[in-house]
């Protein structure tokens, strides 16, 4: 098989194996380059099983850069947040926008140490058997059994795997009215009671540096910003991650990403995660320009 065709085949398999995995977009994207980089040296006909062998590497690649990246992100300025992944309007890529993995479960996949993250993937987000994740990590199918229940332990029951991909034109007009006239009443009525506002600026702008928990601590968070003119510019509703979100755009440029998260079966948000570290709002330049 040519490489081409392989890559079209598995490319957007890998990225999002990588994207899981890391919480990165410009990681996941790089990570595949190199994958089908160090295949292209290699005798592909000699490969028994090559979607394996792909993922088995991606994994392997993911791993490596985890074990460095949790060095840094204990000396990351404020909470850490995934970088948002832009969600495709082409009709032909529906079946994968429905499968997008949750941006409140990316978060949740912090409590994880690297391998347990890679185990849960393979589990439960590509359905692979014990025993080809054991050959895939060169463990044991019990030993991944046992760090599969780990994983599990560690995170909350009925976790927001995949997006429920919700309807939720009310809650962003709700915002972006309140951000126009500084009234939050009516959008802090849309969360529940022990809502959480995480924001990410990185070091690199200014940011709340401890989460903001409680729906009245996060309305006076957001009537202070607003009173300081942190909203004057134009707002951009889309859908990161399979989840509501909404883009701030001030200048040209996209300044501040919000993402809102309810709970599995729940009608009120839950988290209101905010990402402004400039890092990672790069592959979100630009998009008002390519929106209808």
């Amino acid at each position: 098989m040519h490489l081409e065709q392989l890559y079209e085949d598995y490319q957007s398999l890998l990225f999002h194996l990588a994207y899981r995995m890391l919480g990165s977009v410009s990681d996941a994207e790089d990570i595949v380059q190199d994958v089908f980089l160090t295949l292209h040296q290699q005798d592909v006909h000699k490969i028994h099983h090559v979607k394996a062998y792909l993922i088995k590497t991606t994994t392997n690649r993911c791993l490596n850069v985890l074990g460095s990246a949790r060095r840094k992100r204990e000396e990351y300025i404020g909470p850490w947040l995934p970088e948002p992944l832009i969600d495709p309007q082409e009709p032909a890529a529906i079946t994968e926008q429905n499968e997008s993995i949750s941006y409140a479960f990316l978060v949740l996949m912090e409590k994880l140490s690297p391998m347990e993250r890679a185990v849960f993937i393979l589990r439960e987000g590509l359905r692979f058997e014990y025993e080809t994740i054991a050959e895939m990590l060169d463990k044991t199918a019990p030993n991944c059994r046992k760090i599969m229940s780990r994983a599990k332990q560690k995170l909350p029951e009925e976790s927001p795997v995949i997006s429920p991909q919700q309807k939720t034109t009310p809650l962003i007009e709700a915002f972006i009215d309140a951000a126009n006239t500084g009234n939050f009443q009516s959008f802090i009525r849309m969360l529940v009671e022990d809502a959480s506002l995480i924001s990410d600026g990185g070091g690199k702008v200014r940011a709340a540096l401890k989460p903001i928990l409680g729906r009245l601590r996060i309305l006076r968070f957001l009537e202070g910003v607003s009173q300081k003119g942190a909203f004057q510019g134009n707002f951009l509703p889309i859908s990161l991650n399979g989840e509501p979100s909404l883009l701030f755009i001030k200048e040209g440029q996209t300044t501040v990403a919000f993402c809102f998260a309810r709970e599995p079966g729940a009608s009120k948000v839950a988290h209101i995660y905010v990402v402004m570290n400039p890092d990672k709002l790069k592959k979100l330049q630009g998009v008002s320009q390519n929106r209808p």
